[in-house]
């Protein structure tokens, strides 16, 4: 274990948070899921079901790598270089999205980026979320996981602004870009690599990594595939976290939906182009983040389960609003409504599985709900995709989110709030 860390390493931890989620605000969400709907994909509804898939496919990925490479690190120790590994892939990817010009031509490049840093970012989160329970005390879980996802809405706050004022208000003339080419737009990419790749810097040199426990790499992966298998065998010692899992493969896979089609429902639906679609995911971000830090709170009072709970249950009014409305303006109202609960729900899985994890076990069990909230992930934006095909229309598609929360909620009604016992783990018994 390591020294609990205080102050400026705690903020750096937060900060990741900020970092992550330039990618999470501009590539998935707002800009460039849009972009390539409108401006690469053969038309809208097209666009909608291959972006839906690309994202399904990375999240099938990363549900089965998530609990092997969780416990190949818990074998290892470290967890900084899981996440500078994956953190250079997504940066990567992103800045070579610059390359993803206008057309049917770049749809495959774009895909293919598009996939990479997906993967990227969301396997780095893994491990970065994987750091929490042993930088703060079990009392004061709820309040860091909540202002570090705060830190992330801020964070893409931030950069949606720069986005706008820089590139998109501007069409980028300040540095000679050609709209005619969406340029202003690409740059926007480039400007979320480096963004991810400046501001996770200070994790690595200033929060404390647990140690290395000096084990060679083939070590490390025989031991992980080891401990990973008698996990599953002794997977009725785990039966709480199992219910837990289960519940949020529905409930987390709608959080995610929302976010993954957000953008592309916004420009599909009520035609908001860039700079709207902008100018909304900087509202959102807002409302979002002022949930996260506010809940955060109610969440180490109350505990995680009813926070979560809680925060199903303000999602779904805004939610049906959103696939009925017809003005642009109660959309984005109601936007705004929905964001506040977003935030709360998944900095209260974040502390809830913090809590219930075996300690030798942390990385593997993170693994576990990464697995739990991407088993599942090609259901949500398979059927937003199918829907949307089959009736010509993104509100039927949008209207599957609903019934997965629903979904959600019932199941959380039978998990319990306590921590889950830890297990002998003797690879030799294999």
């Amino acid at each position: 274990m390591i020294e609990k860390p205080k102050g400026k390493g705690l903020f750096a931890w937060a900060l990741y948070d900020w970092a992550n989620s330039s990618y999470f605000v501009i590539i998935q969400t707002f800009i460039f899921a849009a972009y390539f709907t409108k401006a690469i994909a053969e038309n809208v509804e097209i666009g909608t079901a291959q972006w839906g898939n690309m994202i399904s496919i990375a999240g099938l990925v990363i549900a089965i790598g998530a609990p092997v490479f969780g416990a190949i690190a818990d074998q290892a120790g470290r967890r900084k270089p899981w996440i500078a590994a994956f953190t250079v892939l997504c940066v990567i990817a992103c800045g070579l999205l610059w390359y993803a010009e206008p057309g049917v031509d770049s749809l495959w490049f774009a895909l293919g980026m598009g996939f990479m840093a997906t993967v990227g970012a969301e396997f780095a989160f893994i491990f970065y979320s994987a750091m929490l329970p042993d930088l703060v005390p079990a009392d004061k879980l709820g309040r860091w996981s909540g202002w570090g996802w705060g830190m992330g809405y801020a964070g893409g706050l931030a950069c949606l602004l720069v986005a706008l004022v820089a590139f998109i208000q501007t069409d980028g003339l300040w540095l000679g870009l050609d709209a005619e080419a969406a340029e202003p737009v690409r740059a926007t990419f480039i400007l979320t690599a480096i963004w991810y790749a400046l501001f996770s810097l200070p994790l690595f040199f200033r929060t404390p990594d647990n140690p290395s426990l000096n084990k060679k790499v083939v070590e490390s992966v025989r031991f992980g595939f080891a401990q990973l298998i008698i996990s599953i065998k002794e997977v009725k010692k785990f039966k709480n976290i199992v219910k837990f899992l289960f519940a949020r493969m529905f409930y987390n896979d709608a959080v995610v939906t929302i976010f993954a089609m957000g953008g592309v429902y916004a420009a599909g639906t009520f035609d908001m182009d860039e700079e709207q679609i902008l100018m909304f995911g900087i509202g959102l971000n807002v409302t979002a983040g002022l949930g996260a830090f506010g809940f955060a709170w109610l969440d180490d009072k109350s505990g995680s389960k009813f926070t979560i709970n809680a925060s199903i249950l303000g999602l779904l009014i805004p939610l049906v609003a959103l696939i009925v409305v017809k003005d642009v303006t109660w959309f984005i109202v109601w936007g705004l409504i929905l964001g506040i609960f977003v935030g709360p729900i998944q900095a209260a899985s974040r502390s809830f599985m913090a809590r219930l994890s075996p300690p030798d076990l942390t990385n593997q069990m993170f693994g576990l709900l990464a697995l739990s909230g991407k088993v599942t992930s090609f259901i949500g934006p398979f059927l937003v995709g199918l829907l949307t095909v089959q009736f010509g229309s993104q509100r039927f598609g949008m209207a599957a989110i609903l019934v997965l929360l629903l979904i959600g909620l019932l199941l959380m009604f039978t998990v319990k709030e306590h921590e889950a016992p830890g297990i002998e783990v003797n690879p030799e018994q294999i």
